[in-house]
C-alpha cells in the first residue's frame, strides 16, 4: 500500500479533493475521526482493503465501463474521508445511514466547506450549465473572524488590518475571495463612518498556493 491518502496538511487534503477528487465524479462521501488509542495506519489498511480502494487505473476504467462504483480514501492526521463515484458498490450497503451528497452537504474539515455546485454565469452572462468544486470558509468560522474584524476596524491603524488580512490562513478560491472582499467592506463601512483612513482590497491575498498533498 502506497502512501497517497496520508495528506501533508489542511490545504493539501482540500485541494485534492477540490481539484481532483469531485471532478472525476466522486459525490459520496463518509467522514470519520480515528480515535487517539487507534493507529491510523492500521485504519487506512482496513478501509483500503474492504473497499479495495488500492487499484490501478486500468480497473478502476473497468469498473466505470461495468456500472460500478470506484472509491477513494484520504487521511489527515486523525480525520479521513471516503468517497465514492455513481455505480454498485458494498460501500453503499456498509455505510448506508452515513453517506452524505456532497452536492448537497457539503464536507466540513479545518474551517473549510466543500461542495459542488452548478456554475453561475459565464462572461458573457450566459448561464454555465458545468458543475464546479466551491470551496468557502465555513459559515461559522466565517461569521466569528468577519466579527472580530469589524469590532478591530476602529480599534486599530489600517496598516495593522492589513497585516492581519494578508495573514487570514485560507487558501483564496474564487468563494473564499469573496467572503474575504465581504470582510474589508465590513471594515471600511466601519471606518469611513469615523473618517478614517480606509483598507485597500490589495491587502488580500487572491492566488491560491497549490501544495503537495501526498508525502
Amino acid at each position: 500500500m502506497n502512501n497517497r491518502y496520508i495528506t501533508t496538511s489542511i490545504r493539501g487534503f482540500v485541494q485534492q479533493i477540490a481539484t481532483c477528487y469531485l471532478r472525476h465524479g466522486y459525490r459520496w462521501y463518509v467522514t470519520g475521526t480515528i480515535p487517539d488509542h487507534k493507529t491510523p495506519e492500521s485504519i487506512d489498511q482496513k478501509l483500503i482493503e474492504k473497499y479495495e480502494i488500492n487499484i490501478g487505473e486500468w480497473k478502476r476504467t473497468w469498473r466505470k465501463k461495468n456500472g460500478l462504483a470506484n472509491m477513494q480514501y484520504l487521511r489527515h492526521e486523525q480525520f479521513f474521508v471516503l468517497m465514492a463515484t455513481n455505480g454498485k458498490h458494498q460501500f453503499f450497503a456498509e455505510e448506508s445511514g452515513q453517506i452524505r451528497d456532497i452536492r448537497k452537504q457539503p464536507l466540513r474539515y479545518g474551517g473549510y466547506s466543500i461542495s459542488y455546485r452548478p456554475g453561475g454565469r459565464t462572461r458573457k452572462g450566459e448561464r454555465d450549465p458545468r458543475w464546479h468544486a466551491h470551496v468557502q470558509i465555513d459559515r461559522k468560522r466565517y461569521s466569528e473572524m468577519k466579527a472580530w474584524f469589524e469590532e478591530m476596524a476602529i480599534k486599530r491603524k489600517s496598516n495593522w488590518l492589513e497585516e492581519c488580512l494578508t495573514k487570514i490562513p485560507f487558501e483564496p478560491y474564487a468563494p473564499i475571495r469573496r467572503q474575504q472582499l465581504n470582510i474589508v467592506r465590513a471594515i471600511n463601512r466601519k471606518r469611513k463612518a469615523r473618517r478614517m483612513v480606509l483598507v485597500p482590497n490589495s491587502s488580500l491575498r487572491t492566488r491560491r498556493r497549490i501544495v503537495r498533498p501526498f508525502l
